[in-house]
């Protein structure tokens, strides 16, 4: 393993990099594919970028339609052709009384994961405004089907769908451009959703930001490419790419932005 490739990541990825190298040598000696859990995008763009220094073995992601912001990786050795089957994806809808009931996308997640399955398990879960799909591991749908019958205080019913009534999500993505002096969480915060620094400072110590979904406690964490970054309340944005430096030594970033 190349020791280089650490220092164009951030310390804490050092694991997932880690991770990825073990995937890739599994494929190598086993000469088999290896299918990960549902990647957050920067761990997509990484594992991308890594698969691709070896030129023995590819990797191809599906998170169950196109765009899909949580992706599976599958990386294979030359000779193997994927199929969707290889992805091992379940799409299931939720069935409540729409009339009399109402839940969230903060409350389903929350229900998966209080039946103890892994966050990586989960892919997205898409709303139209009124109805609920879900994309998991199919593994554990049987398992899931059968210990979540409600979400909050609604009761639910899933059921299995195919890949053509899969739902067209609801959110809106805007393209903008942002000049920020530093790629630090907090600065961005305050850049992309118009409010000072303190708040966005404040805002982090309250718990009320993820990045990648995990809870940040801390507004000097530097923001990169890919990585999904959400305030309560405000939404959610990603750094899609660093277009260079201004005169003044200022980032020029292009972001999209959940449209609230």
């Amino acid at each position: 393993m190349n020791q280089d490739v650490y220092q164009h990541y951030g310390k804490e990825e050092k694991n997932f990099i880690d991770q990825v190298f073990g995937w890739m040598q599994q494929v190598e000696n086993r000469y088999v594919p290896y299918l990960s859990g549902f990647l957050t995008p920067r761990e997509a763009m990484i594992t991308e970028q890594l698969v691709a220094t070896n030129d023995d073995l590819a990797v191809y992601f599906d998170g169950g339609y196109e765009g899909a912001e949580r992706q599976r990786a599958l990386v294979i050795p030359p000779y193997y052709e994927p199929t969707v089957a290889d992805y091992k994806l379940c799409l299931l809808e939720v069935k409540f009384p729409v009339k009399f009931g109402e839940i969230t996308h903060g409350r389903i997640l929350g229900t998966l994961l209080s039946t103890g399955i892994d966050r990586q398990r989960i892919g997205d879960i898409i709303t139209d405004g009124t109805y609920w799909h879900l994309i998991i591991d199919e593994t554990i749908s049987e398992f899931i089907k059968t210990n979540v019958n409600k979400i909050g205080n609604v009761g639910v019913h899933l059921e299995n769908i195919n890949y053509e009534s899969l739902l067209t999500s609801n959110e809106n993505w805007d393209v903008i451009t942002v000049i920020s002096s530093s790629m630090r969480l907090d600065a961005l915060l305050s850049k992309v959703y118009n409010i000072s620094r303190q708040r966005a400072k404040d805002a982090v110590a309250a718990g009320y930001v993820k990045m990648n979904f995990a809870e940040m406690d801390r507004g000097d964490i530097e923001v990169k490419l890919n990585d999904i970054v959400s305030l309560r309340k405000y939404g959610r944005f990603w750094v899609k790419s660093v277009d260079g430096v201004t005169k003044k030594d200022n980032y020029r970033l292009t972001m999209h932005v959940l449209i609230k």
